[in-house]
């Protein structure tokens, strides 16, 4: 369960650096102040588990910074992490009373959340809010479907290429710099969370972005500064073509 560890971030809706993309995007300045008197930050340790499978959850949020997985727990204990939560996704689901997965900070994490019964108020005053949570939720529908194909179908080399993808384009839209030039990056998970969300050994992973490193589709600062000089050609290794069927 969540720990008293709340914490008071100096941050007003209009200067969130998610705001484009969460869920309060289309609100206007009186609904922004609504969700001020109903919202608050928590901050979670890399490791820290936000919610548990089954956990009843009295709140609904964005993730601000960080990265979180959903993971699942099978009855003889086997686990498998089954997506990833970057900033802007959100975590909960109005009208539900719990999850099914396990919701665990992979990096230090920084959510907004909303007090849950409040927020299905406001969105039942708020059309365009419940509207933008359902864009949302189509697009993690369609991510889902593609990361299907990542899993089942795509040589190791072309998984570590769609990860790298994947994040470099969530980056430049929070950034709202573009696809154009290169593309500089910090990765934010380690080799063996990638491993373990891919479904490829430790070994795997390394042995992979070295090729990618030696053969210039991405350039490597220390193990997680990540530079792609030529988007499409990361594309290409992917498997999927520069201009779409890749999540964002």
């Amino acid at each position: 369960m969540l720990k008293d560890d709340t914490i008071a971030v100096p941050q007003k809706c209009d200067d969130c650096p998610i705001r484009h993309r969460a869920v309060c995007a289309r609100c206007e300045p009186e609904e922004l102040a609504q969700l001020e008197q109903i919202k608050y930050y928590r901050k979670f340790e890399a490791g820290q588990t936000v919610i548990w499978a089954g956990d009843r959850m009295d709140f609904v949020g964005s993730v601000v910074t960080g990265i979180a997985s959903l993971t699942q727990t099978m009855e003889d204990g086997r686990t498998q992490m089954v997506g990833l939560l970057l900033p802007s996704d959100f975590v909960g689901r109005p009208g539900r009373d719990g999850t099914v997965y396990d919701v665990v900070a992979t990096t230090d994490l920084v959510m907004c959340c909303f007090r849950k019964k409040p927020f299905e108020n406001m969105m039942e005053a708020t059309p365009h809010v419940a509207h933008r949570l359902l864009e949302m939720t189509l697009d993690e529908l369609d991510a889902a479907r593609e990361w299907m194909l990542v899993l089942g179908r795509k040589t190791a080399r072309e998984k570590i290429a769609s990860l790298l993808s994947i994040v470099a384009r969530r980056d430049a839209t929070l950034r709202k710099t573009g696809m154009v030039g290169r593309l500089v990056f910090d990765l934010p998970l380690t080799r063996e969370a990638m491993a373990d969300y891919l479904g490829l050994t430790l070994e795997t992973v390394s042995r992979q972005i070295s090729a990618l490193k030696r053969d210039g589709v991405i350039e490597l600062e220390g193990k997680r500064h990540v530079t792609v000089p030529d988007f499409a050609r990361l594309m290409e290794e992917a498997g999927d073509d520069s201009d779409g069927g890749m999540l964002v």
